[in-house]
């Protein structure tokens, strides 16, 4: 399947550790401030309920991970078909909010972007390359709408 060559991210103190939710770039979305893409990716599961504020206001993104996987508060109904556009969403306003992130994206040319990890399968590559990259995929995606 690959020919092109792969850059592989996860860390956010790894190179191109900028691509990770995690990443400490603030954006701006519905009207309101999220420490990270992470945060505000989770708070929206819970859209119109106290728990969205509480995942916004999250200490860290490690932090609204947690509150978001949980499952003792319910999730939007329809969550699974639209998490991939609530994640694009996120990343378009990452990417358009901070030129630096822009750049650098643009600057990967038609490389493959790989999350590499073995905590995620569906984010990810699973460690593995088994996974599906759904990150690394709308990742490339946003970069050639950005072109």
């Amino acid at each position: 399947m690959q020919n092109k060559e792969t850059i592989k991210f996860y860390s956010v103190n790894q190179t191109y550790g900028e691509f990770s939710n995690f990443a400490p770039y603030p954006i701006k979305l519905k009207g309101k401030m999220w420490a990270t893409s992470e945060h505000y990716f989770q708070a929206q599961k819970f859209v119109g309920t106290p728990h969205e504020a509480k995942i916004r206001k999250a200490a860290s993104p490690m932090k609204a991970a947690e509150l978001g996987r949980t499952r003792k508060v319910r999730i939007r109904q329809n969550w699974d078909h639209i998490r991939d556009n609530v994640m694009y969403e996120a990343l378009q306003a990452k990417f358009s909010q901070h030129p630096e992130l822009k750049q650098l994206l643009l600057e990967t040319g038609d490389k493959i972007l790989i999350e590499h990890t073995e905590n995620d399968d569906y984010w990810g590559d699973g460690g593995n390359g088994k996974g599906k990259n759904k990150l690394g995929k709308l990742l490339m995606k946003l970069r050639e709408a950005l072109k």
